[in-house]
């Protein structure tokens, strides 16, 4: 049975790691450290760590290693670790914390790979331990996709401070990791000093009152370009703080604050800030309750002064008619404004006749909008339809059109960052 770190442990410059028989020593770490670069191909050097260390071989990391492997032998770079416990179409034995150790042992100094997607696991704060690890001594890897992965507060401090020092990671995602506030004080201490991290996820991570501390590291952060902070319970008087930094942040391109509990009060910042900011191209204010008046404050802000913001989605946020026709009205003069999604607001017949003239003079292509218009009995409706800003944020498809890229109205690709992010 593995067992974690303790606390004291933890805080240290170089933390010792869980130790069981069939983890490594101290002794061990020094020779892991000084270990030669492997020979060979993955899917060798993994099965061998696992001869050498007693550790039962995991043949979904095993069967992944193969794929790999024959990409990199077509002379391909940059390749993405896909290791995803969510995947239906193989057999998956998902990761533990002592497979991730061996995975890491694997991956260190190998050239190829440069994103690592282990998404929907169980490394938890054993496997976040060696996460750190690896930031520090794998200087190719460009993305790591930790998101739900049962890491706590202690595994969350780990990769943050981890990333004081890396200067290659551009995204990283912890979504659904309940890393706290503890953790979360961490990586806004981060935010001060890196500067590499392009895109951050930190969305279901249960934040607290980090969120502020975060938000105010935007005023000395200027490298960061996406940013999730949804679902940590953040009110009107978090999204001020959060805006006074956007008035001097002139780097950030994304923001997601969907699944708060911010109301048209918090809209009079934004819709100020919006007036002169210049870099803000996405915003999510999905699932919140900006209401009507809080719609009236962002279209005014879009309608006469805004002209760098791209997508707007307030999808479930109490709007009625009036609010979400100033809305449309606002993208009439606004043409840089192309994707706005609406859907869950209250639909009344002027709302349904707006949106359908929008597609029908060409101001809104039915691809960037979640809804349909369609006529009944002589009457416009308005049906949904499946896009949106996290049209692929917790799955990505395998097969078909879409797979390998993200949709054209997915948030992700109207913010491309780094080479293949």
């Amino acid at each position: 049975m593995w067992r974690r770190p303790e606390p004291a442990a933890l805080g240290k410059s170089q933390p010792l790691p869980p130790t069981t028989p069939l983890s490594p020593t101290v002794a061990g770490a020094v020779v892991y450290r000084s270990a030669p670069e492997p020979i060979g191909r993955l899917q060798e050097h993994y099965n061998n760590l696992c001869v050498e260390k007693s550790q039962k071989i995991n043949p979904f990391i095993l069967h992944i290693l193969q794929g790999v492997d024959k990409e990199i032998e077509k002379g391909l770079g940059g390749v993405t670790l896909n290791i995803a416990g969510n995947n239906h179409l193989i057999p998956v034995q998902r990761v533990t914390g002592e497979d991730f150790w061996v995975l890491s042992r694997t991956l260190e100094k190998n050239p190829y790979v440069n994103g690592l997607d282990v998404r929907y696991n169980l490394i938890s704060d054993v496997g976040a331990y060696y996460a750190s690890k690896l930031l520090q001594k794998q200087h190719n890897l460009i993305y790591l996709n930790l998101m739900f992965n049962d890491i706590g507060p202690e595994g969350g401090e780990l990769i943050a401070k981890a990333l004081h020092k890396n200067t290659t990671l551009k995204y990283l995602r912890m979504t659904g990791n309940k890393i706290e506030n503890k953790g979360g004080m961490v990586f806004a201490a981060m935010l001060q000093v890196n500067s590499s991290l392009e895109k951050l996820d930190l969305g279901d991570c249960d934040l607290g009152e980090s969120t502020v501390h975060i938000g105010h590291m935007l005023k000395e952060n200027h490298c960061l370009v996406e940013l999730h902070v949804c679902k940590h319970d953040i009110r009107n008087y978090d999204i001020k703080h959060l805006c006074d930094a956007l008035y001097l942040n002139k780097s950030l391109r994304y923001l997601d604050v969907s699944c708060n509990k911010i109301t048209h009060d918090g809209m009079v910042f934004l819709a100020d800030v919006l007036k002169s900011n210049t870099t803000l191209e996405v915003i999510d204010l999905s699932f919140n309750r900006i209401e009507t008046a809080g719609a009236k404050y962002l279209s005014e802000a879009l309608a006469s002064h805004n002209r760098s913001l791209k997508a707007l989605s307030v999808v479930s946020n109490n709007i009625e008619g009036e609010g979400l026709v100033a809305l449309s009205q606002s993208m009439k003069t606004n043409p840089t404004l192309s994707n706005i999604y609406i859907w869950g607001n209250k639909f009344d017949e002027a709302t349904c006749v707006a949106y359908s003239d929008l597609i029908e003079m060409g101001c809104l292509k039915p691809d960037n909008t979640d809804v349909e218009p369609f006529v009944v009995d002589g009457h416009v409706y308005l049906a949904e339809v499946s896009n949106g800003l996290k049209k692929h944020y917790y799955w990505t498809p395998t097969y078909g059109e879409a797979c390998g890229i993200h949709s054209a109205n997915a948030g992700f690709n109207l913010v491309p960052v780094g080479q293949h992010l």
